[in-house]
């Protein structure tokens, strides 16, 4: 009878190239969440100003990168709704009235249903760290950053849609929150903090006590912004990406 010939294992000359290999793509995906990440958080600054075309050789340069990792986020950022394709590359989107509009309410309208899924799933420890984050939310002086004002009102809204337990709700709640995030640091120095912070104690009580309406009647007033209030926030804006005697929020915060 014969014997089984015993298979073969990669040498070790082999296995070395594998393990480069895999080294090296590790290290390009991170590279390129990177430059993704720099690159959002650049659009939604309007460090890339609004109509502005954009230049993968001289993001790559500044980034100090090759052209791959550019194009691949700008594209991405494309599909993201922050950029829009031209004849040669990408264009930053404009800050327009009505698409702020759409926006915030698609925002209210996915809130709405992440609030409603809510009452069905969260659970007692949801609500009760919801709370305890609400605590040391309202202990922030009303002072502080804005950047840091809105990070702390968009985490609250998010533990509500944590608790909806819908991951794709949670992802495009995400992705409005940094597509109006400017328009909001910019409306928030005008909205007093006092006023927001009692608006998310009343709809975390609601929640808790299962008062639905009142709890979808207190999400609607909290988020619903009015054309004016918005035509107003994206002057202001206007004003601080382009008039460079005015503190910008990056430069204040």
């Amino acid at each position: 009878m014969q014997a089984r010939s015993k298979p073969l294992l990669p040498s070790r000359a082999n296995a070395i190239p594998e393990v480069a290999a895999e080294a090296i793509s590790t290290a390009r995906k991170e590279r390129g969440s990177d430059v993704l990440n720099r690159l959002r958080e650049m659009a939604i600054s309007y460090e890339l100003k609004p109509g502005e075309r954009l230049s993968e050789i001289e993001l790559a340069k500044r980034l100090g990168v090759s052209r791959t990792p550019v194009r691949e986020a700008l594209t991405r950022l494309v599909t993201d709704g922050f950029l829009e394709p031209a004849s040669r590359g990408f264009v930053r989107r404009s800050l327009d009235v009505q698409e702020t509009l759409d926006l915030y309410e698609a925002r209210l309208t996915i809130e709405r249903e992440c609030l409603r899924l809510a009452f069905e799933r969260a659970t007692p420890e949801q609500i009760t760290e919801a709370r305890a984050f609400l605590r040391s939310s309202q202990a922030v002086p009303a002072n502080a950053p804005v950047r840091e004002l809105v990070e702390l009102d968009e985490a609250f809204h998010l533990r509500i849609a944590a608790m909806a337990a819908n991951t794709e709700l949670k992802r495009l709640l995400e992705n409005i929150n940094q597509r109006i995030r400017f328009v909001r640091w910019v409306s928030m120095e005008s909205v007093g903090r006092e006023s927001t912070q009692d608006q998310h104690q009343q709809l975390i009580d609601a929640l808790a006590d299962g008062r639905v309406e009142q709890a979808q009647r207190c999400l609607s007033d909290h988020i619903t912004m009015r054309r004016e209030q918005v035509v107003e926030a994206i002057k202001r804006g206007l004003a601080r990406i382009y008039l460079p005697d005015v503190s910008t929020i990056t430069e204040r915060h």
